[in-house]
């Protein structure tokens, strides 16, 4: 090789250098496969409330607050993400309920309360809108203040403590561009949006069915989710390429809770 040919050598791997130096600054702290670490997860303080009594059931934290017969039937209800739900004594310490949309069941779930009355164990089947799988979850609660006499067992203020959740609900991928972001996850939820603050549709989900993004800065962008117009959600994503946080305020129900998540 002579001088002349070294030096054009030289000048491509110099070349080429550069440009997989600028591909990598120019990659997005949020691309890629994340999946959250619920052992790292700080939930909200706010319970849960909720009582069965005299063959009522009657979720007092809920919003819209929901009042049905607990006899195990189907019953109607309005302004929450499922239409009808069924509440069912399954013995002296334990509950059942399933929610449904348009006829399909969104979600299964067994409460069972401990011996001593002091912690509750909820275990759900979630079905998701668009896929054949399942994602479960088990969450364990405390109770806060006095537990109620003269009702189920299972009623109370339950403060959330720990929650387990099947894989498929943790994970989530992320694809930008310089003006958008794409998510989808393992259970077919999805959408594409502009970081311009326009509505988009979301596909997949129960709760709310348009996402708009904001920009906040290199590092940091909030999502607004909405059903019909009306804010459902507002997540902040703060991402450094390797970690990601999640702030979830839920804007029906008042409950803030951050979320930590790894590249995988």
């Amino acid at each position: 090789m002579n001088k002349t040919q070294r030096y054009v050598v030289s000048a491509l791997l110099f070349t080429a250098a550069l440009l997989i130096s600028a591909s990598l600054r120019a990659q997005s702290p949020f691309d890629g496969t994340w999946r959250i670490n619920m052992a790292q997860a700080k939930l909200s303080p706010k319970p849960n409330v909720f009582y069965l009594s005299q063959g009522w059931y009657h979720c007092v934290s809920c919003v819209p607050v929901v009042e049905v017969k607990a006899d195990g039937a189907d019953q109607a209800v309005t302004g929450q993400p499922y239409d009808t739900v069924s509440v069912k004594e399954v013995d002296d310490k334990s509950i059942a309920t399933v929610t449904k949309k348009a006829g399909k069941v969104m979600t299964e779930q067994t409460r069972t309360v401990s011996k001593d009355g002091k912690t509750l164990t909820v275990k759900t089947i979630n079905h998701p809108m668009n896929s054949d799988q399942t994602v479960t979850v088990e969450t364990t609660a405390k109770l806060v203040g006095i537990a109620p006499s003269g009702v189920h067992a299972t009623s109370g203020s339950w403060q959330l403590e720990k929650v387990k959740e099947s894989d498929n609900g943790l994970t989530f991928t992320l694809k930008s561009t310089a003006d958008s972001l794409s998510m989808s996850d393992p259970t077919g939820e999805s959408y594409t949006a502009k970081l311009d603050g326009s509505d988009a549709p979301v596909a997949g989900a129960y709760n709310y069915n348009t996402v708009s993004l904001k920009k906040v800065d290199a590092h940091t962008i909030e999502a607004t989710y909405k059903q019909d117009a009306n804010v459902v959600q507002v997540v902040k994503l703060a991402a450094n390429g390797k970690t990601m946080t999640r702030e979830v305020s839920n804007k029906i129900t008042g409950r803030t809770s951050t979320y930590t998540a790894s590249k995988q």
